[in-house]
């Protein structure tokens, strides 16, 4: 019985901690809906202008609920000692894994394809919306300022858009407008896709720490979640 409460009470600890965390979120998220000028003028010195395009406000809020919800289950679960509750808790992380573990395994599997359907997706839409959509195109002009590459493959994404003449600065190596296609093809500048992938490949450690941490705390939660439900069978009986 001893080890049957510290696990509860661990349990309990933990998932107060996620409550915290979501509601932290959930703050964060009305303030930055409500408050959006303040929000951005505090974020402006830690992120660039295209993060700052993303609804973060929405994010957060969504994430937020998640998280309090997710505590919620987990907390009432092991508090009450309630079979369904734990038991549902169990589901969601399971579900949560299972989706990070397939979308790894077709990240490393389908790399190749996917950048084709990325590619696919992103010519059309810088020669459709880059220019007219402001949203689009503010994220589009932040990336390639800062990477300092040119459309998502190279600067031949913009031919047959109403930019085709002149094309966005940096897919120019002098950094200058206009740039022509014929200036942007001597200067043989990235797209943004190579630029990503080499700053994933350059932080590749990080990211697969984290991801890694991440699967252990939720292999964990499965653990503990799965250890109190049995147990609870051996109490009653």
């Amino acid at each position: 019985m001893g080890c049957f409460t510290l696990v509860k009470g661990m349990m309990v600890f933990f998932n107060l901690l996620i409550i915290l965390g979501g509601l932290t979120l959930l703050a964060m998220g009305i303030w930055a809906s409500v408050d959006e000028g303040t929000y951005l003028q505090l974020l402006d010195p830690f992120s660039s202008r295209g993060l700052q395009q993303v609804n973060v406000g929405f994010f957060c809020i969504a994430l937020g609920a998640f998280l309090l919800v997710l505590g919620l289950l987990g907390c009432c679960g092991a508090g009450k000692e309630s079979k369904c509750l734990l038991l549902t808790f169990f589901s969601i992380i399971l579900v949560l894994f299972i989706a990070e573990l397939a979308a790894a395994v077709v990240a490393l599997t389908y790399s190749s394809f996917a950048e084709e359907i990325l590619r696919a997706w992103a010519t059309p839409a810088l020669q459709k919306d880059y220019g007219s959509d402001p949203v689009l195109s503010n994220m589009l002009n932040d990336t390639m300022s800062e990477l300092k590459c040119c459309g998502f493959t190279n600067y031949t994404d913009f031919v047959g858009s109403h930019f085709a003449g002149n094309l966005p600065p940096t897919c120019c190596l002098a950094d200058v407008f206009p740039c022509s296609q014929d200036e942007a093809k001597e200067s043989s500048v990235e797209g943004c896709f190579q630029q990503i992938l080499k700053l994933l490949k350059e932080n590749a450690n990080i990211v697969g720490g984290i991801a890694a941490g991440i699967g252990v705390l939720e292999i964990t939660a499965m653990v503990v979640s799965m250890y109190l439900y049995c147990h609870l069978d051996k109490r009653v009986s």
